[in-house]
């Protein structure tokens, strides 16, 4: 598509709306502009989404529960307020780890202190206070509680500072209260920025003084939340190379680690929007620099290990070339076997925080393109570094609305479509293809060079799966069959 047959596209697709609506939703949608050289010119993001209409983003609760904390494996994670948040944001993400369940491990189990209306009308301090005791007497090998503040938490005035100061006292553990309700922020990505900050409050403080044997080669993984194993598959590579991983944030990660990480040499930053403000905040306090790195596909592995060995000495530059060799062939026959089958496929992409532009070039390795990508509750500075990974004239959409997705992959006419669960069933249902690509579809890895073996044969799977014959897009059907399903 042409850049003016892109916005001819966007209009056609917002006559739907009222006036006041089109014009706010038009500011979110754009045909892509590789000479522009800062997305605000062309896009509006980190906007509260438009009443009335199906958003797709999340809330605080999910940014701090589901994302950032949740992963951290020796630390029990209480859902302060009704039990419907806490079990919907359990065991969702398939935050893979090593440890005993419920014995000195807890990410897949759900700590709720299932809030009735006489809590909310008492208040909620002296029950999270007996929970808190009850934990510690049934699993004592935990290593620190956090309480993620619901919604009515907020909204009643519950004090859990000060149940946690005084219960992180009694029983001589780090006890962390996050005040991530819902209703603050307008998606999940204010979420991060709190867990953020309440890591930089009362984990990092506890650290100081400690002793710890650093090596010139410490660094930790940032904002790796081991989806499928995706950390595992990336550490490998970082150890191969010659570095020591101190800390994992916070896929299979630990309070340990985490406490370590102020110690590290470099920190690098996989996803951006989630834990940017914790790797920014170490930099000015500790002095640590962080980097970016993209491990989803070969050449976008290549690129980074070679940028990761920049910062080092001759011995990690040499190892970093030793990986790259050392994988080369299996990559490459991945490639031999599954680029002709995928060649020219067309894909579009709507999801979270950094997969609408880090996924791009490993589709690109398999011979595939990508013509339309968007994001939840991207900033900015998202689709700064967006920009140049999109073709020119190619759609771009931010926190995309039910309706408005249909309609552009209607028209577009993807072979693929990687998003969320939400949207999953309505696109299998129109007979297109779809990977659901925030939990990889309870496959994965899908990082680093065993991870791309799986996303190759995830995506010819997909592909070519001969179920698609016995349905029709509807941009193939005729009018007498559209009516007919109508009927």
């Amino acid at each position: 598509m042409t850049k003016q047959e892109t916005e001819d596209l966007i209009q056609e697709v917002l006559e739907v709306y009222p006036e006041k609506a089109a014009k706010d939703r038009a500011k979110h949608l754009t045909a892509n502009d590789q000479a522009v050289d800062k997305s605000s010119k062309c896009i509006t993001s980190n906007r509260k989404s438009l009443p009335g209409v199906m958003t797709i983003r999340g809330c605080a609760y999910a940014g701090s529960r589901g994302v950032v904390w949740g992963p951290v494996k020796d630390m029990i994670h209480i859902s302060h307020g009704p039990v419907g948040c806490g079990q919907y944001s359990r065991a969702g993400r398939r935050n893979y780890y090593v440890g005993t369940t419920g014995v000195n491990t807890f990410t897949t189990m759900n700590f709720t202190s299932d809030f009735q209306e006489k809590d909310i009308v008492f208040g909620g301090d002296k029950k999270l206070a007996k929970i808190i005791d009850e934990i510690e007497m049934l699993f004592p090998l935990n290593k620190g509680i956090t309480v993620q503040s619901e919604c009515p938490i907020g909204l009643i005035g519950d004090d859990i500072e000060a149940v946690s100061k005084t219960k992180a006292e009694e029983h001589g553990k780090t006890m962390v209260p996050v005040r991530c309700e819902g209703f603050r922020g307008v998606s999940q990505s204010l979420g991060h920025h709190i867990a953020n900050d309440s890591i930089r409050d009362w984990v990092f403080p506890k650290s100081e003084g400690k002793a710890f044997e650093a090596t010139p080669y410490d660094v930790t993984i940032i904002g790796d939340y081991n989806i499928g194993g995706d950390a595992w598959s990336s550490r490998i590579l970082l150890e191969e190379m010659g570095l020591r991983v101190i800390a994992q944030w916070s896929g299979d990660g630990t309070l340990a680690e985490m406490e370590n990480t102020p110690k590290a040499k470099l920190n690098l930053l996989h996803c951006y929007r989630s834990m940017n403000y914790i790797s920014r905040y170490m930099e000015e306090k500790h002095g640590i620099p962080w980097m970016e790195y993209n491990f989803f596909g070969p050449t976008k592995i290549e690129e980074a290990l070679r940028k990761i060995a920049e910062r080092f000495d001759d011995k990690i530059k040499e190892g970093a070339e030793r990986v790259i060799e050392k994988y080369r062939p299996e990559w490459q026959a991945i490639v031999d076997k599954y680029r002709p089958r995928l060649e020219g496929k067309r894909v579009m992409l709507y999801v979270g925080g950094l997969r609408p532009r880090h996924i791009i070039g490993a589709y690109e390795d398999l011979g595939m393109e990508v013509v339309g990508t968007g994001y939840e509750f991207a900033h900015n500075d998202d689709y700064d570094r967006t920009i140049k990974e999109m073709g020119n004239a190619t759609l771009i959409y931010d926190d995309v609305t039910g309706y408005e997705f249909e309609e552009f992959v209607k028209r577009v006419k993807p072979d693929l479509i990687g998003s969320g669960i939400k949207e999953k069933y309505i696109f299998q249902k129109m007979g297109i293809p779809f990977r659901q690509m925030h939990s990889w579809d309870y496959s994965g890895p899908y990082h680093g060079y065993d991870g791309f073996a799986i996303f190759a044969r995830d995506m010819d799977m997909t592909l070519n799966n001969p179920c698609w014959d016995a349905i029709t897009p509807p941009w193939k059907r005729g009018s007498a069959d559209v009516a007919e399903a109508a009927e």
